[in-house]
């Protein structure tokens, strides 16, 4: 009698047959900064902190050392510094720049991953530029938002980035990004793109962490509607015909589907974020007793990896990189 049961009747046979291999290799560690000496529990996102740069620097060895490879950063710009052209972004003596410096020289061998947007930078909160037409309503500018990426991805890359992500979702940034790399010769920075950006409900507690709400409006003109798949699968060939080196999906776990279409339209890499609102559900669940932390939390990156995900951004890493090792 054929019974599929033989192939699950012990712990070595399952791991025998086992279809998708979870590993702190598959794994980029989200890192919130700031300018402060201190560090800085988030409210929002329970278990996350905001560092100072001596700490990020410690922590993201700990992760590495932990076989995390790589790392994103994601900053907390000072009210002060924010402005409507965010001037700020392109600063080679800003926040960002120093941290990249200081991350690549205390760990080599760590990709250092940065977040190209303005809305940290934008006094209005957007991740573009921003401006009111004829009948005084709200316009996010896109070309115009595509030149401050330009200069803001050129800057990253001279601090030392190795892969720079443009999140904002403008039209056509990733070709000139690509251009403006390439003219300062930068060519061996690789660009990830968030290909598939939703306009999620599930970002509000990110937002939190870097105060970086939109002042007014939504994102809704810039970003994708959630019940779209096929769209997806447009962004695709488009970020791959303009030199994307990594396509992202985001979020990841309400979005399983959309990470398997991905896969199968797209040889390059694919990436997919597990976002903030679905940190807070699970570690919210855990918190109550209703759910035991260490399955959940495995089982939920097993799903994205499963569904076509090479890497997974998540801010469980440092975590699950501990508990896989111990397996």
């Amino acid at each position: 009698m054929i019974r599929p049961r033989r192939n699950r009747r012990s712990p070595a046979i399952r791991s025998l047959v086992r279809e998708t291999q979870l590993s702190p290799s598959d794994f980029i560690l989200p890192m919130f900064f700031h300018e402060d000496d201190e560090d800085t529990p988030i409210a929002s996102m329970p278990g996350v902190t905001r560092w100072s740069i001596p700490s990020l620097v410690r922590e993201a060895g700990k992760a590495h050392a932990l076989g995390i490879p790589a790392v994103v950063l994601f900053p907390k710009i000072d009210e002060a510094l924010k402005s409507p052209e965010a001037d700020e972004c392109a600063n080679d003596e800003g926040l960002v720049p120093r941290a990249i410096r200081a991350l690549k020289a205390a760990h080599p061998s760590l990709c250092v991953i940065t977040d190209v947007a303005l809305d940290p930078y934008n006094s209005d909160g957007h991740d573009g530029l921003v401006r009111r037409d004829a009948r005084g309503e709200l316009v996010i500018l896109n070309d115009e938002t595509i030149d401050v990426l330009r200069q803001q991805a050129v800057c990253h890359a001279r601090a030392g980035a190795d892969l720079v992500a443009p999140s904002d979702m403008m039209d056509g940034r990733v070709s000139s990004i690509r251009e403006a790399l390439d003219d300062e010769d930068f060519s061996e920075v690789g660009i990830m793109s968030y290909t598939a950006k939703y306009a999620s409900a599930l970002y509000g507690p990110f937002r939190g962490a870097l105060d970086s709400a939109p002042k007014e409006g939504d994102k809704k003109t810039y970003q994708m509607d959630p019940a779209n798949a096929r769209e997806a699968v447009r962004e695709t060939l488009l970020d791959e015909a303009e030199g994307a080196d990594i396509l992202m999906v985001k979020p990841a776990g309400l979005y399983l589907d959309v990470i398997a279409r991905v896969r199968e339209t797209t040889t390059l890499p694919v990436a997919a974020y597990q976002v903030s609102g679905e940190y807070l559900m699970i570690q919210s669940a855990c918190a109550a007793g209703w759910l035991d932390h260490r399955s959940v939390v495995l089982e939920s990156l097993t799903a994205i990896k499963r569904a076509g995900a090479s890497m997974i951004l998540t801010y469980f890493a440092a975590q699950a990189a501990a508990w896989l090792r111990e397996e």
